[in-house]
């Protein structure tokens, strides 16, 4: 996964999740989930596409960038749709590797300063301080 990260960061000299989309042919949408969906990744007749919620914020939105771009790196073949922890859908395997995926993407070239904590840099980083447990 990390060489991955560092590949698709080198062959766009970035790591914003939607640069990197753009780059491999991805389109972004926006749309209003009510259901607890903060954003879906899916495939049409070789088309790829990011959905995310148009009501977070920016922080989130680039975070679902992220995430979705990793089932697009990391499973391909599957379209896949992320639910609110509040729902009764379990996370997965494929959740938590597309989750581990954003946080380092998104922190790519930074590391905690002398007592820092993880969720300062993840701050600083514009990273949801709940993916924590995902930075390690």
């Amino acid at each position: 996964m990390n060489e991955l990260i560092l590949k698709l960061i080198r062959k766009f000299k970035t790591n914003d999740p939607f640069q990197i989309a753009k780059g491999l042919n991805i389109h972004i949408r926006y749309a209003n989930f009510d259901d607890g969906t903060r954003g879906l990744y899916y495939r049409v007749l070789r088309r790829r596409f990011i959905v995310i919620h148009d009501q977070l914020d920016e922080h989130w939105q680039r975070f679902v960038c992220a995430h979705e771009l990793a089932h697009d790196r990391l499973h391909p073949g599957f379209n896949r749709f992320w639910l609110d922890e509040q729902s009764f859908f379990n996370a997965g395997k494929f959740e938590r590797q597309a989750n581990k995926f954003a946080v380092r993407l998104l922190t790519a070239g930074d590391s905690p300063r002398r007592g820092e904590t993880i969720g300062e840099v993840l701050r600083r980083n514009g990273v949801p301080e709940e993916m924590a447990k995902f930075y390690l």
